[in-house]
């Protein structure tokens, strides 16, 4: 989890940039708040975000402040709903949560401080009924992806969890919205979208990464993205990560 707050009352437009994560954005502003743009479409107030939303650009003309809370896709589809409704998707928490999404809110907004905050959000999502039960074996390949970087060899995941290619597959998409190749590709993505924020030179970063050349870079930060590998270098979702997200408690952001 983190803390955001825009104190100035100034025009703010940012671009959000792929993930691998469900990302939910409860608005706390006491104003207009944030709005977040994707695909034409605009949705106000709290959200959730799902895997490859495409080009979301977040902004606003107010004070806003908000908290964003990061959810693998394993623990969001089992507290959101079928996550393939989210996938490629910009949703209002509303529409899934309903009146527990303002309730929600209210506790949050009363609170005293961030930390105050985030022990309340982790509380609420800690009661959150399951609304659907993940295969371990699509919880394990998940987890293989994650920690190899996307570096793996993904027909091998089928062998790992004992099941057919075909069989994996199927479940991995219907439960988690996407196939263990895009997953693979999304999480080294992101590897290397943060290499390049973190100001690695793009030849560098695609050989760490796994790409074939820099080309290749290109052509993948393109399509999770829409930017180039300079843009993502700058792009401000990914420079205040080291700030929002630290190895050992949240923050916040300012």
């Amino acid at each position: 989890m983190a803390g955001f707050r825009q104190r100035v009352p100034v025009l703010w437009d940012v671009a959000m940039v792929a993930h691998p994560s469900v990302t939910l954005l409860v608005d706390l502003s006491e104003g207009e708040g944030a709005v977040y743009d994707t695909h034409g479409r605009r949705e106000r107030g709290s959200v959730v975000v799902g895997l490859l939303p495409g080009d979301v650009r977040a902004g606003g003309r107010s004070r806003v402040e908000c908290l964003q809370i990061r959810l693998e896709p394993v623990a969001a589809a089992a507290m959101l709903g079928p996550s393939a409704e989210l996938t490629g998707s910009v949703v209002s928490l509303e529409d899934l949560w309903g009146r527990d999404a303002g309730r929600a809110e209210d506790r949050l907004r009363a609170a005293a401080s961030w930390d105050e905050r985030f022990t309340i959000a982790a509380e609420i999502l800690g009661r959150r009924p399951a609304t659907r039960r993940i295969d371990p074996e699509v919880a394990h390949a998940w987890r293989r992806v994650l920690l190899t970087r996307g570096r793996l060899r993904v027909d091998g995941l089928a062998d790992e969890v004992g099941w057919s290619r075909k069989r994996l597959w199927s479940r991995f998409r219907s439960q988690l919205g996407i196939s263990p190749k895009r997953a693979a590709r999304l999480v080294r993505f992101d590897h290397a979208a943060h290499l390049l924020a973190a100001g690695h030179a793009p030849a560098g970063v695609a050989t760490e990464s796994g790409y074939t050349d820099q080309s290749h870079l290109h052509r993948e930060v393109r399509t999770f993205a829409g930017l180039t590998p300079a843009a993502v270098a700058v792009a401000p979702w990914l420079t205040i990560d080291d700030v929002a997200w630290p190895a050992s408690s949240p923050a916040e952001a300012r």
